[in-house]
């Protein structure tokens, strides 16, 4: 090596006397640094404590046989959870029935709240009364709004009421089996529509301007507008709102135990509902959790695949 490159290299020694340079301290030792983790740590504890504990304790009590009544507490046993569930009929018609409840309410949930949303995008007298009252189903619970719906469709209820003012017959539309779910549907799709709503309204306010005004000048008609601008600038929220109600829809539970409790004939059993019976009637808490973390994992590659059609191809 040159000489020159030499006395580059070389590190600079410490002056005769002077005190050796200090290790630079971690990030953790400033007070500042201490003080944020001060804060961090209740927030920490809350999801670990409360959230992460029992979805770990869940796995753990899928791959075991415990019931509440039994004192000797959890017995391993491996797979069998979910070798059984997987043979069983009854878990397959569930997850069945959970799919095509998340189908039919998912496009209508969707396509209606968004023309509610271009409606309520434009300036008319009202529209703020229009708004809040699409918004309202949302803000009642989703127990009450059943309990509503539970009179709405009884044998002497508002359906029904209405039917016979026109000359038709009335229907048992909770309890039989071809209309159960269907009325169960209905009933989610009109309590939906205000959240989404809201949400793609909230998209639409994001579109520029200037591209509407830029697709006129083009001469685009009011479907060219709405295919090549309103959709594209759409896209991310109608994703969020895909896969959010897939959540949501999948996990459905309170309208069918309220409304149908399942039935008839398991015609409205979904998969949550079948946990719900399967730890708290039959005390069979590992065969819950097993059923718990498969359809977790049907909630999860239905949001994927949302996903990946929403986020289309980058080129």
């Amino acid at each position: 090596m040159p000489q020159a490159l030499e006395a580059t290299a070389r590190r600079p020694e410490t002056p005769a006397g002077a005190r050796p340079p200090q290790r630079r301290r971690g990030k953790l030792r400033s007070p500042m640094a201490r003080m944020g983790m001060l804060f961090v740590i209740p927030a920490a504890l809350y999801v670990v404590i409360f959230q992460l504990g029992p979805v770990v304790y869940g796995l753990v009590l899928s791959f075991s046989a415990y019931s509440p009544l039994d004192r000797s507490g959890p017995q391993f046993i491996g797979w069998d959870n979910y070798a059984s569930i997987f043979t069983d009929p009854t878990f397959a018609r569930a997850m069945a029935i959970t799919g095509r409840y998340v189908l039919q309410v998912l496009p209508f949930t969707v396509v209606i709240a968004l023309g509610l949303a271009l409606l309520s995008n434009r300036v008319f007298r009202g529209v703020g009364l229009f708004r809040t009252g699409l918004y309202v189903p949302h803000v009642v619970s989703l127990t009450a709004v059943s309990m509503v719906w539970l009179w709405i469709y009884s044998d002497t209820g508002l359906v029904n009421q209405v039917l016979d003012l026109v000359g038709l017959p009335g229907q048992r539309w909770l309890t039989t089996q071809d209309a159960a779910l269907n009325a169960v549907s209905a009933m989610r799709i009109w309590k939906a529509l205000g959240s989404n709503m809201v949400l793609l309204l909230a998209g639409l306010q994001t579109v520029p301007k200037v591209l509407y005004e830029a697709a006129k000048v083009d001469g685009a008609n009011a479907w060219q507008q709405f295919r090549a601008v309103t959709l594209p600038g759409l896209r991310p929220m109608l994703t969020y709102v895909v896969a959010m109600d897939i959540i949501f829809l999948a996990q459905g539970f309170p309208e069918i135990f309220v409304l149908t409790q399942g039935g008839p004939y398991g015609s409205t059993t979904t998969v949550n509902y079948l946990i719900y019976t399967e730890a708290f009637q039959y005390n069979e808490m590992g065969s819950a959790s097993a059923m718990a973390f498969v359809l977790f994992a049907f909630i999860a590659a239905l949001t994927i695949v949302a996903l990946r059609v929403g986020q289309g191809r980058k080129s």
